[in-house]
């Protein structure tokens, strides 16, 4: 709807007495301020039938000039809440006339119905925004929050532009295309660009972090064909490198548009790329392709969306996140282009299966004419062994590489695949009191499992509720933190059971710990996630026994693999083949046309093939560079 008739339909629907100064469209939302908000509050109905005649996201603020003094504000905001709320923070944000609320039970905050909400902005005329604080420290969470705030006047400008953008006149096109820009026909640096006469999006921009070589790791947007100034928008899936690691990169030469994404996905890319700018320097001895700066600025610019809720992202494209499954906040993306011209659903990293985490990915979509798939386990052979058989396995070494007196060592993703093994080993040591051998965690783990613990909704309603009722998984006694540790320390002291990154031993704690504890035969490295055929992990898997590394005093020498090496599967955030095509039979309604991706080359081309035999439908396997018209 064009901005001159939203503020036309406004004046339509809203009553004299409420005495509206100003509309603006700000990002996703359109922002009504008005004067009397008691006028506005004497009937219920108003708020849904201005949501009903915009279909968007309505926001009630009050004018400016009557809010009132912050220092009042707030001893009003802590009288009306409950104690057990346990308020965190409280900030006022004028630029917004916002005032937000952070506290470990949010719920306590917004009231039966939102009765406090309502009463904190009668009061105070100050809109209030509750979040929800996690239950552990989090420097990630704390710093994105505070400078959201800090920002907020530079921010205000920015979604009011985008607002005035999406909200233009949308002309018909008559074709849409899809160019692949990275991850397909390989894992690693997914990128795909969507494509009409009047839109340009990006799906995702990511990096393969298994290597330091641009010409393999970068996605090819040197091959776009325009200026980054050009682009429209960027969605990313989720906060794993190889889908959101390069996204700074299009800030810093140029790019100010929006990111859009869930929640936990922003707050997983400013803690990851900030840790990429280090592994850059000390695995692969190259300077990173953006700053801290590029991060602030694509944060600032970044939008979050819910699950299942549809918004607008250029003039002529809609778009909805739908559950992946396969980390804190991953997403499956819905496009619904030029007014039904042409539906399509990017399924990023998908997982149909058991996890202690998460629900399985959604396969239910309005509308889908054509689907972009995964295939990391696409191929014939990808059978996964039977999640229970897996932890049995799991606790099988554990418990033979103790009984030695030895260490395991298990290489994990900082985020997603770390959390699933703590809540495994969590849930062996509540059934088998016997199993109380100390956990530790490295690296990023911790600060991972805070953001988990501040978004319970993402989660399986089980985990969830034990968040919410103060008894976190991720904050078992047997779990030690490494951080003010000796990794030797830890090595040389009693058995244990060691969980770091990087999940492919590419650098980072995990590789670190390798090299301290390879030479010992009473050791035990456990791999339980996938591993790029580049990375260090999956020649040690592959049989690698000796091992050129740096030492002490600057020359090469060998470190000898003498641990026993094993591989568990069954955790994998991924979906196995088996998994894949039951996705496929229950998506709804049936695609017209599949075309796979992020897979290693030739598990792609194989997966497509299956798919045409079983669906009957078109199926492809396109490589990076290659362009698909679907209109």
């Amino acid at each position: 709807m064009h901005y001159k008739d939203i503020v036309k339909k406004i004046s339509e629907i809203m009553p004299p007495d409420c005495e509206v100064t100003k509309v603006e469209p700000e990002g996703l939302a359109t922002v009504i301020y008005i004067k009397n908000i008691k006028a506005f509050y004497s009937n219920d109905r108003l708020i849904k039938e201005l949501a009903s005649a915009l279909k968007k996201k309505v926001t009630i603020r009050v004018d400016p000039a009557s809010l009132m003094n912050v220092e009042e504000a707030k001893a009003m905001i802590e009288s009306l809440v409950p104690k057990e709320a346990d308020i965190k923070g409280i900030t006022f944000v004028p630029e917004m006339c916002e005032v937000r609320i952070e506290a470990i039970k949010p719920g306590l905050v917004i009231g039966k119905g939102g009765s406090i909400l309502k009463e904190i902005m009668l009061r105070t005329n100050w809109a209030p925004v509750t979040l929800r604080a996690p239950t552990m420290p989090s420097a990630t969470l704390d710093g994105v929050r505070k400078i959201n705030a800090l920002e907020a006047g530079e921010r205000k400008k920015f979604l009011v532009n985008i607002g005035k953008k999406i909200c233009q006149p949308s002309p018909a096109g008559d074709w849409i295309r899809v160019v692949a820009l990275g991850g397909f026909r390989e894992v690693g640096r997914s990128c795909l660009l969507v494509q009409t006469p009047n839109s340009k999006v990006l799906i995702d921009v990511g990096v393969n972090p298994a290597t330091g070589d641009s010409t393999k790791s970068f996605p090819y947007l040197n091959m776009l064909g325009f200026s980054l100034e050009d682009i429209d928008a960027v969605v990313i899936s989720h906060g794993h490198m190889d889908h959101m690691g390069f996204l700074p990169y299009l800030f810093a030469y140029g790019y100010d548009g929006p990111v859009y994404c869930t929640p936990p996905t922003r707050d997983f890319m400013v803690l990851l790329q900030q840790d990429y700018l280090n592994l850059c320097k000390k695995a692969f001895d190259v300077d990173p392709p953006y700053t801290k700066k590029d991060i602030y600025k694509e944060l600032r610019n970044t939008i979050t969306v819910d699950y299942e809720e549809v918004v607008d992202i250029t003039p002529e494209i809609k778009m909805t996140l739908y559950n992946a499954g396969h980390m804190l906040g991953s997403a499956s993306v819905h496009l619904h282009i030029g007014e039904g011209a042409h539906n399509l659903v990017y399924t990023g990293d998908v997982k149909f299966g058991f996890t202690r985490l998460f629900d399985p990915a959604t396969t239910h979509f309005p509308r889908l004419e054509t689907l972009f798939i995964e295939s990391t386990y696409g191929g014939r052979n990808d059978i996964s062994v039977n999640r229970f058989d897996s932890e049995k396995r799991l606790f099988q070494i554990i418990k033979e590489t103790i009984a030695k007196r030895g260490k395991v060592l298990i290489p994990v993703f900082a985020v997603g695949r770390s959390q699933e093994l703590l809540l495994v080993l969590e849930e062996m040591s509540r059934r088998e009191p016997d199993f109380n051998i100390p956990i530790y965690i490295d690296g990023m783990i911790m600060e991972a499992s805070a953001i988990h613990t501040a978004y319970p909704e993402y989660m399986r309603e089980q985990l969830q509720r034990r968040i919410l009722s103060d008894r976190s998984p991720f904050e078992s006694p047997l779990i030690r933190v490494a951080k003010g540790m000796s990794r030797d320390e830890i090595v040389n002291g009693e058995p244990a059971i060691i969980l770091a990154p990087s999940g492919m031993l590419t650098g980072g704690p995990s590789y670190e710990y390798l090299k301290l504890m390879a030479d010992d035969p009473n050791n035990a490295l456990l791999f339980v996630g996938y591993q790029s055929a580049l990375s260090l992990g999956s020649k040690i898997q592959r049989g690698m026994k000796e091992l050129p590394i740096l030492g002490d005093d600057g020359k090469m020498k060998t470190l000898n693999i003498n641990m026993r090496v094993e591989t568990c599967e069954g955790f994998s955030g991924h979906s196995d083949r088996a998994q894949l095509m039951a996705y496929l039979k229950n998506l709804r309604p049936n695609p017209e046309r599949v075309i796979t991706m992020h897979g290693d080359w030739g598990k792609t081309e194989e997966f497509a093939r299956s798919i045409g035999m079983m669906m009957r439908k078109e199926s492809r396997a396109i490589a990076d560079l290659e362009a698909v018209r679907l209109k």
